[in-house]
């Protein structure tokens, strides 16, 4: 499904036609539909017959392997744990992450880009005309991407590479200049009018705290966002009650449920609410307006009367850093009793 946000530059794709380059990068923040618009240009370059609106046919052959996952010449290149995770959700069953067992690998691996390099040496199946989807594309280490760079600097006769990132920056320079860039904004509130009409109540109140990406809201809210998001308030406003120690183990804890396994909130998740938090605190501060917890307003202007533009900015530089590396902690407890401590500071901070 391409959304109204997404469909100008579905019709660009699409008047494109055989002047498709071989490589196109897709950039833009989580949540707007990049994976999608990457999936139905990969449908549309292996269908027989591509509908009037550009879309796949859905019915003829190649289509019917792709709707099957049997499509030879259709080859997507995700992280291992990407991968466990769609497996067992389409069998309604938990991922060994969310089972409490070995947690599958967050990268892409070198292994993955071999193994692609020896499936496109073999002639197509289906005509020349073959379609790699690596997404997200910021996965890959400097040594994984620098065996992708091989192909895409060769590229194989009538081979597309379409890469999906939500962190371009975190690309080897030279993966990013043989590709052809499509850079997706947050959509604004024109586009977002027909998606606004049918979003339930809850999808809405979590748009802003998703960063106005609206399928990210959606996937919050289907994995029970609503009360993550009451439980984070709540814990940040008992803050100087409960103490930012025992908050940090209360805080582990939930992070470390199967509920929260399930939905995929993790540290990077929570921290990112954090920068997001203390972002609106100091907007408030320098007489800015808060963005993404507008339902939270007078308890961060609570909170804003009692510090400083200093504290506030230099508490959202050091939980940049928190931030940065909360993919991989060392500890788990030391990050978040390092994080809450720096926040508990910089509210408790003087007046200025």
């Amino acid at each position: 499904m391409i959304h109204a946000w997404l469909q100008p530059s579905w019709q660009r794709l699409v008047e494109l036609g055989e002047r498709l380059p071989h490589a196109l990068l897709f950039v833009g923040p989580p949540g707007l539909g990049k994976r999608e618009l990457a999936e139905a240009l990969a449908a549309r370059l292996l269908c027989d017959a591509p509908r009037p609106d550009g879309h796949a046919c859905d019915h003829c052959e190649p289509c019917q392997w792709r709707l099957t996952a049997n499509h030879p010449d259709l080859m997507r290149v995700v992280p291992e744990a990407d991968a466990v995770a769609a497996r067992a959700e389409g069998e309604g069953e938990l991922s060994p992450r969310e089972a409490g067992g070995k947690s599958a690998s967050e990268q892409i691996r070198i292994e993955q880009i071999r193994d692609l390099q020896a499936a496109l040496s073999i002639t197509g199946h289906h005509g020349a005309r073959r379609v790699v989807v690596i997404d997200p594309a910021e996965a890959m280490n400097p040594f994984t991407a620098n065996a992708l760079l091989k192909l895409l600097e060769e590229p194989p006769a009538g081979c597309v590479f379409l890469l999906v990132s939500s962190a371009p920056r975190r690309l080897l320079p030279t993966i990013r200049s043989r590709c052809q860039q499509w850079h997706f904004a947050r959509p604004d509130e024109a586009a977002l009018a027909h998606w606004w009409a049918h979003a339930d109540k809850e999808v809405k109140a979590l748009l802003a705290v998703g960063g106005g990406m609206p399928l990210a809201a959606e996937r919050l809210a289907r994995s029970g966002g609503a009360a993550m998001l009451a439980r984070f308030v709540r814990d940040l406003g008992g803050l100087e009650a409960t103490g930012a120690l025992r908050l940090a183990g209360q805080w582990e804890s939930w992070l470390k449920s199967k509920e929260a396994m399930a939905a995929g909130f993790g540290l990077p998740e929570l921290t990112d609410w954090m920068l997001r938090w203390v972002g609106d605190l100091a907007a408030l501060r320098m007489g800015g307006r808060v963005r993404f917890f507008p339902a939270q307003e007078g308890v961060l202007a609570a909170l804003a009367s009692r510090t400083s533009v200093a504290a506030a900015s230099a508490c959202y530089n050091e939980l940049l850093q928190i931030h940065k590396v909360s993919r991989h902690p060392l500890s788990l407890r030391l990050v978040l009793e390092d994080m809450l401590m720096r926040y508990a500071r910089a509210i408790a901070g003087a007046r200025g």
